[in-house]
């Protein structure tokens, strides 16, 4: 197996810590930036920041469903770990001054299958991701 990793950054205009505070609103904020590919989203647990836990499905293409049940962590102030209880899945959302702004980054990482399945997913599953990832960046861009 190897390692799939999908990755997506944009700098939002508004200070860190309100990027901080908005990205850690997994309770109100977060519904808000998901696009319609993020499918029955809920907080389990917490909604603020480390300790949250929360769940969704994540429709990647029309036949490719994943069922997350994340747990959150913040290991260091403006880097947000979420872990998922049902795979290999690591999402990490880390923030950083950009001049006035903020740059957000979101990188997820998992275990890919392997064999000619496995090509195709380290192949494709990146840039659609990506895409997904984008469109999340620009709704939180516009609620900053």
């Amino acid at each position: 197996m190897a390692k799939v990793t999908a990755t997506a950054e944009r700098t939002i205009d508004a200070p860190l810590e309100k990027v901080r505070a908005l990205v850690a609103d997994y309770s109100d904020t977060r519904p808000k930036i998901l696009t319609e590919q993020y499918l029955d989203y809920e907080v389990a647990e917490g909604g603020s920041g480390a300790g949250t836990k929360a769940s969704w499905k994540l429709q990647a293409t029309s036949k490719r469903v994943r069922s997350i049940a994340a747990t959150v962590t913040e290991p260091q102030p403006g880097t947000f770990v979420e872990t998922d209880a049902n795979s290999s899945m690591i999402t990490t959302w880390t923030l950083r001054e950009a001049g006035t702004g903020t740059l957000v980054r979101i990188e997820t990482s998992w275990d890919g299958a392997g064999g000619i399945g496995g090509f195709f997913e380290k192949t494709f599953a990146p840039g659609g991701l990506k895409r997904i990832y984008d469109g999340v960046l620009v709704k939180l861009d516009k609620i900053a």
